[in-house]
This record gives C-alpha cells, sequence and structure tokens, in this order.
C-alpha cells in the first residue's frame, strides 16, 4: 500500500494532495491495474478513451501516424506518464497515437465515472487536470504566432518536434524522402543534402525510409 502511495504522489495528476486525501482515495477508488509485457498492445489509434492510464514502471513505444498513412514517427515514454488525458473529455474522445510495452510495464487505470468522482471531491486532482490541459491548449494556440523556419534543416527540426508527444529521447521517423520533401516544400535534393549534413554531424543516422535520431534533444537548428 505504501508503494502505492509514492507510485501516485509521482504521477502529475496528483502531485500536491495531502496525505489524508491520498489515503481516502486509494480507499475509496476503483483502480484497475495491468501488466503488460514487451510488445503487448495497450491502446491503438481510433480507440474509444474511456480509461485513464497510469504507466506506473516501464516503458511504452509510442507510434504517430499521418492522416494519410504516408509516414509515421515512433517515440518512447517512460514512467511515470499519464497516457492523453485530454481526449478523455471533449470534442474527439478517441486515441491518436499506438501505445505498446517498450518493456515489461505496470499500468493503473481508471474509468470515467471514477475519474469525474475524483473530480468532483477533489480540488487538487481538478486543479492538476485543469493545468494539464490548459497548458497544451496554451502551447498549441502558441504555434501559428511563432517564427516561420527559415532554411531547411529549421524546417525539418520543427516538423519533428511538432510531431512528437515528447522534446527529448530517441526518435525514429519512417519516411519516404519524396514524402519528407513534400511536408518541407522542399527538393528531394535539398533534403537529401539536409539530412546527409545531419548525419555527418552526428545528430542521426539514415537507412532506407528510416531516420534515426538518437536524442532529438540535441538536434539543433
Amino acid at each position: 500500500m505504501l508503494q502505492l502511495y509514492d507510485k501516485l504522489l509521482e504521477l502529475p495528476l496528483f502531485i500536491g494532495i495531502s496525505t489524508d486525501e491520498l489515503a481516502d482515495i486509494v480507499g475509496q477508488t476503483k483502480f484497475g491495474f495491468y501488466k503488460l509485457v514487451a510488445d503487448k498492445s495497450l491502446v491503438s489509434t481510433d480507440d474509444k478513451c474511456t480509461h485513464l492510464f497510469f504507466l506506473m514502471s516501464g516503458t511504452l513505444r509510442v507510434v504517430s501516424h499521418a492522416d494519410n498513412y504516408c509516414y509515421r514517427i515512433e517515440e518512447e515514454l517512460s514512467a511515470p506518464a499519464v497516457i492523453q488525458p485530454e481526449h478523455l473529455f471533449g470534442l474527439m474522445q478517441r486515441y491518436t497515437k499506438d501505445f505498446t510495452a517498450q518493456t515489461d510495464c505496470s499500468l493503473l487505470s481508471l474509468d470515467k465515472t471514477e475519474v469525474l468522482r475524483l473530480l468532483d471531491n477533489y480540488l487538487i486532482f481538478r486543479l492538476n487536470l485543469l493545468n494539464s490541459i490548459s497548458m497544451q491548449a496554451q502551447r498549441m494556440g502558441r504555434i501559428p504566432w511563432r517564427q516561420q523556419p527559415i532554411d531547411i534543416r529549421q524546417q525539418f527540426v520543427s516538423f519533428l518536434r511538432l510531431r512528437c508527444l515528447t522534446q527529448a529521447g530517441k526518435k525514429v521517423l519512417r519516411i519516404r524522402m519524396e514524402d519528407l520533401a513534400i511536408e518541407l516544400h522542399q527538393s528531394r535534393l535539398n533534403v537529401s543534402r539536409m539530412l546527409n549534413t545531419l548525419q555527418r554531424e552526428g545528430f542521426l543516422t539514415m537507412s532506407r525510409g528510416i531516420i534515426t535520431i538518437p536524442q532529438l534533444e540535441t538536434l539543433r537548428t
């Protein structure tokens, strides 16, 4: 039980909750407990979002697809983390990414009824969820007002960062050179030259249709 207390306090939605309130939550809330072995799927794109999942240990592989499925980005999400809480409510209550166990994982879940009860009864939980969703909305709202990338290298870095769930760690972009050129509004030759320069500088590696960035945070414009 003490281990559960400690794990919950690491999660963004429970930060700041008092010991008494946390004891009350653990005693009265119907948590689901999940174990996923490596390569086991948690949820897929367009699955209905009816539960709030908390990654307590392990690492998930996250795959984001373009709408036309001509490219995808793969990245890793490590514990502790909450899986797309912004999709539990609102217009589109479906997951927008594939989440699969990269390593053996432990997760907790809350169905929507339990989440609504926690929102009603615990101010800190309510504020934490509102802050999380508000922060994401504010960041997205600033994107159209940022200075647009000037050169092809900046365009590529911006292309990656806008589509990644996290802004650090390993990223794998699976895309044809022709499709990347279309996305960047550049010629295939210019895209190839830019990527080869980044590879020589040690920022990424390339193979046919696969661009691997070991650490996105080191990829500078």
